[in-house]
C-alpha cells in the first residue's frame, strides 16, 4: 500500500504552484490590510477636515485602490473555498493569477498615492510628489521589471 502524504499527490497534479500562489497572497494581503486600516482611520483624525479638496480626492483614489487590492488579492482564496472541488484547476490558476496581478497593481498604485498623501502633508507637495515618484520607481523595478528581466534571461 502506498502511503504518501496528500501534498505529494497535489504536486504531482501540478498544484505546487497553487500552494505557492496562496503563499504569495499571504505576503501581499497584510500590506493591503495595513494600508486600508490606516486609510480607514484617517478621516476621523482632527486635521483631516482641514486638507484641501485635491488632497481629499487623492485620499479617495488611494482608499478605493487599497480596498480594490484587498478584494482582488483575497478573491482566489474565497473562490477556491466556494468552488471546491475544482473541476478545471489549470483554468482556475490562470484566473487567480490574473486577479493577484491586478490586486498587486492596485496595491502598487495605492502605495504610491499613499506615499504622496502622507509626505505632502508633512513636507509639502513637491517633496510628496518626488517621494511618490521614487516609491513608484522602486515598485516598478522590483515588482514588474526585475521579474520580467529575470524570466527573459532565464536567470531564475
Amino acid at each position: 500500500m502506498n502511503e504518501r502524504p496528500d501534498y505529494e499527490d497535489e504536486d504531482k497534479e501540478g498544484d505546487g504552484d497553487f500552494s505557492d500562489m496562496l503563499s504569495e497572497m499571504r505576503i501581499l494581503l497584510p500590506g493591503a490590510q495595513m494600508l486600508s486600516a490606516f486609510l480607514i482611520i484617517l478621516p476621523f483624525n482632527e486635521g483631516f477636515g482641514k486638507i484641501v479638496h485635491a488632497e481629499k480626492l487623492l485620499f479617495l483614489a488611494t482608499f478605493f485602490l487599497s480596498l480594490t487590492s484587498l478584494v482582488l488579492l483575497s478573491a482566489p482564496a474565497i473562490q477556491h473555498r466556494l468552488m471546491r472541488p475544482l473541476r478545471d484547476r489549470e483554468r482556475f490558476k490562470r484566473i487567480a493569477t490574473r486577479q493577484i496581478v491586478a490586486g498587486a497593481f492596485s496595491l502598487a498604485v495605492a502605495l504610491t498615492l499613499g506615499t504622496d498623501l502622507v509626505i505632502s502633508e508633512v513636507f509639502g507637495p513637491v517633496v510628496g510628489i518626488a517621494t511618490a515618484a521614487v516609491m513608484a520607481a522602486l515598485i516598478l523595478c522590483f515588482w514588474w521589471l526585475m521579474p520580467a528581466w529575470l524570466k527573459r534571461h532565464d536567470a531564475v
